[in-house]
């Protein structure tokens, strides 16, 4: 492999300036009246976040995972006239196979903290070197590290950018894709679009599909299904309509509040989640806050709450009538998540599926709830397509 030119060592560094502003804006939080007895069912709730600003402002220490994130090797590339921001873990083994993974909204990089090692280097795990990745995680246009885009793309041309980046300033000629939540319809287009590029992609959830008129017609199975999602959007997806249709006005004070910042992330991970009605059963608060703080130092929740927007107006959460992802698609499904996963006839109306796994645990943020399942069932996956 021969690196492209103009990769840029990048190491993450808040300035304490900005650490000190955010303890004062903590610190005069002007808090909202809620219901007595109003649960999580309603949002954030007012007891809870207390808590966590109370936490922040007293014990998390930003510096300590700072340095974590930068155990890994972080650059910055020009892609198409964007800077893309991505961490690059070369791999064990003889020759290990890049794979692409992407993270959605409303997370970050911080998400694949505990998957890079273990898919980059398997011997330390007790697994076998030569299942190695090159693992390379970008964050998302518009998102944390990354720079904001004058106009937000949508996940067919965030694909382009990521092809890009693959192939021409890593120099790779062929790679893997993995995704979840945006990451899965990122990843879905770059299979619809540069099949002759990939060994093959997998998900954690449908990326783009065939709309909810296919052709030939649902069946029973399947319409039962777009009735559920339609049902369960009436309760969790108003965040996406708001996002989709007015970001910017949202923008103002999630950029401007860190308290309600969190607020807005928070009650998506707890509702999204396998937390059985226990947020701190799975998330730490220093990793709830951490990925917080990614959106928090950068500015970077308005520009990326614009890839609704961009994807409303792009059309890029279905395909056109006649792609079909032909390359070997893997899916893992876990059982918690923000809308029921489609039956598999949906999925093999637009993808070539040659692995299915239904997981006994975990929810929409497999990398960061399941690290060991998902990274088993990558590994599992792309072992037969190494050749």
């Amino acid at each position: 492999m021969t690196a492209g030119p103009n990769l840029t060592p990048f190491t993450i560094h808040v300035e304490d300036a900005v650490l000190e502003d955010l303890q004062a804006r903590l610190r005069k939080t002007r808090w909202p009246s809620a219901p007595k007895d109003a649960g999580w069912e309603s949002g954030t709730p007012l007891s809870y976040m207390k808590e966590l600003v109370a936490y922040w402002i007293d014990e998390y220490d930003w510096r300590k995972w700072e340095a974590k994130l930068n155990r890994f090797d972080h650059f910055h590339a020009p892609v198409q006239g964007e800077r893309i921001h991505f961490i690059y873990e070369k791999g064990s083994g003889a020759n290990p196979m890049p794979l692409l993974i992407t993270h959605g909204w409303p997370g970050s990089i911080v998400e694949f903290m505990e998957i890079i090692e273990p898919l980059a280097h398997p011997e330390r795990f007790g697994g076998n070197a030569e299942d190695g990745f090159d693992v390379v995680a970008p964050s998302l246009p518009g998102y944390g590290f990354s720079s904001i885009p004058e106009r937000p793309p949508g996940p067919k041309a965030t694909a382009a950018l990521w092809h890009a980046l693959m192939t021409e300033n890593l120099g790779y000629t062929k790679y893997a894709a993995q995704g979840g939540d945006w990451g899965a319809f990122v990843t879905s287009w770059i299979g619809a679009e540069y099949g002759d590029s990939l060994f093959g992609i997998h998900l954690n959830r449908i990326g783009a599909d065939t709309g909810a008129k296919p052709t030939p017609p649902p069946t029973e199975e399947e319409k039962a299904w777009i009735q559920s999602v339609r049902k369960t959007r009436q309760d969790v997806a108003a965040y996406s309509q708001q996002h989709s249709t007015r970001p910017q006005s949202l923008g103002y004070g999630l950029n401007d509040s860190p308290a309600g910042l969190a607020a807005w992330i928070v009650e998506k991970f707890y509702a999204w989640s396998d937390v059985d009605g226990d947020l701190e059963s799975v998330y730490t608060k220093d990793e709830l806050l951490t990925n917080v703080m990614i959106y928090w130092v950068t500015g970077t929740i308005n520009s990326a709450n614009w890839f609704y927007r961009a994807v409303l107006l792009s059309g890029n959460r279905t395909f056109p009538e006649g792609v079909r992802v032909e390359v070997p698609t893997g899916f893992a499904f876990f059982p918690v998540d923000l809308q029921p996963q489609p039956p598999r006839s949906w999925w093999e109306r637009a993808y070539n599926l040659q692995r299915w796994t239904e997981m006994k645990k975990g929810g929409h943020f497999a990398a960061f709830e399941q690290p060991e399942a998902l990274v088993a069932d990558i590994r599992a996956f792309f072992r037969g397509l190494r050749a």
